[in-house]
């Protein structure tokens, strides 16, 4: 009978080494003396070392979110605002895990997959937090469009641009951009 727990051990540790030594340079046997569990134990719970990863990419937090939560009516700037809060909360809890994942998709597939899943859900909220937001009467507008920036400047800023002093201020600047844009009837 295995110990209860090895599993999210071993989880824990893959991640934790992955992240400062790369996947590649990670041997299984460090991951089993990190987690204090057999090497057979590893591969007992996953039977490549990629099955690895793509359990790594079931933990990352689910992004789903109910858009009435953070839609301000007729208020598209507010609500952009509150939804970036809250995927930030998301996307900060797993920061580690988040930039890993981005770091070995150029040469594992499923983690391109889920990643790109990821970001399609990403979109879909994005743009009905933006049609639940607008206001009656608005000029029609690229919602698609601005749904699209806005992920890529979201996804951009969690894999990439989160050291950077100003990304805040930025992201700020980018949103009532958006906002403007849509209510202008951009790309309409």
């Amino acid at each position: 009978m295995t110990e209860p727990g090895a599993r999210d051990r071993i989880l824990a540790a893959a991640e934790e080494l992955f992240a400062g030594h790369g996947f590649d340079a990670t041997p299984t046997s460090r991951i089993a003396e990190r987690a204090g569990v057999p090497k057979g134990l590893v591969h007992y719970y996953f039977k490549r070392k990629p099955d690895l990863l793509t359990a790594l990419v079931e933990r990352l937090p689910e992004e789903h979110l109910d858009p009435a939560n953070v839609v301000v009516p007729g208020d598209v700037a507010a609500s952009l605002h509150r939804l970036v809060d809250v995927l930030d909360r998301t996307l900060d809890s797993s920061a580690m895990l988040s930039h890993l994942l981005w770091r070995e998709a150029d040469t594992h597939p499923a983690v391109l997959d889920a990643l790109r899943a990821r970001f399609a859900r990403l979109v879909e909220q994005i743009r009905a937090v933006v049609a639940a937001a607008r206001p009656s009467g608005c000029a029609a507008a690229d919602v698609d469009s601005a749904a699209h920036l806005l992920a890529s400047a979201v996804s951009y800023r969690h894999s990439v641009a989160r050291h950077a002093e100003d990304g805040q201020d930025t992201m700020h600047r980018e949103l009532r951009f958006l906002a403007d844009a849509l209510a202008a009837g951009a790309g309409a």
